[in-house]
């Protein structure tokens, strides 16, 4: 997969701003900040989902010029509690079959596809939402607290799985928590606070 740069120049939300960074082809850049300071809607505003100020570009393209659908595709937004539409987890996917070493590095088996939404705990949906942002193969993901309902080990294993996607060329935009996490994963880390995004010194 071939990855532009992402940009975000100078956007300002609800909560604030101005949020400016530049991530590279297959960066991950961690974001961390108190409660309530804006995470969410400041990767809402990256996906164009909440009205903002300001400019974000994948490559030359910039997000005011794209069809919002469309830059969705690209930049795909992962929340903390995705939406699901229909009965079954399989018809949530093109063909989930083919994502079956997927499922298994999530800790999922193959035979979850016929499994009723319903069922699933907040984790096991937490996790299919992450597979079904990746199985569009978009070359950013924005991740919001993507392992905050799981154990330690699972943690663990969904935070491999997604390096992955990133050694493969996706671009991970990530909120979390966990300061511990961010060190493991960032290649750079950001603080959310009042008055803008700092960027954190690697210790």
């Amino acid at each position: 997969m071939v990855v532009p740069p992402f940009r975000c120049d100078s956007v300002f939300t609800a909560v604030g701003g101005p949020f400016s960074f530049t991530a590279d082809p297959g960066a991950c850049l961690t974001f961390m900040g108190p409660s309530g300071i804006g995470k969410s809607l400041f990767l809402r505003a990256l996906a164009d989902l909440d009205p903002h100020r300001g400019e974000v570009f994948l490559g030359a393209v910039s997000q005011s010029a794209c069809a919002p659908h469309d830059w969705r595709r690209q930049v795909a937004y992962v929340p903390a509690a995705a939406g699901w539409w229909a009965e079954t987890v399989a018809e949530h996917f093109g063909d989930l079959a083919s994502l079956t070493a997927d499922l298994l590095a999530l800790g999922l088996p193959p035979e979850c596809g016929a499994w009723p939404v319903a069922r699933l705990s907040s984790g096991e949906r937490q996790r299919l939402s992450l597979l079904r942002a990746v199985a569009l193969h978009s070359p950013v993901l924005l991740l919001d607290e993507p392992t905050a309902n799981l154990d330690a080990d699972t943690s663990l294993a969904v935070e491999n799985w997604l390096l992955a996607q990133k050694r493969a060329g996706v671009t991970l935009i990530w909120v979390t928590h966990d300061a511990a996490q961010a060190q493991r994963v960032a290649d750079r880390r950001f603080a959310l606070e009042h008055g803008g995004l700092f960027e954190v010194p690697r210790a």
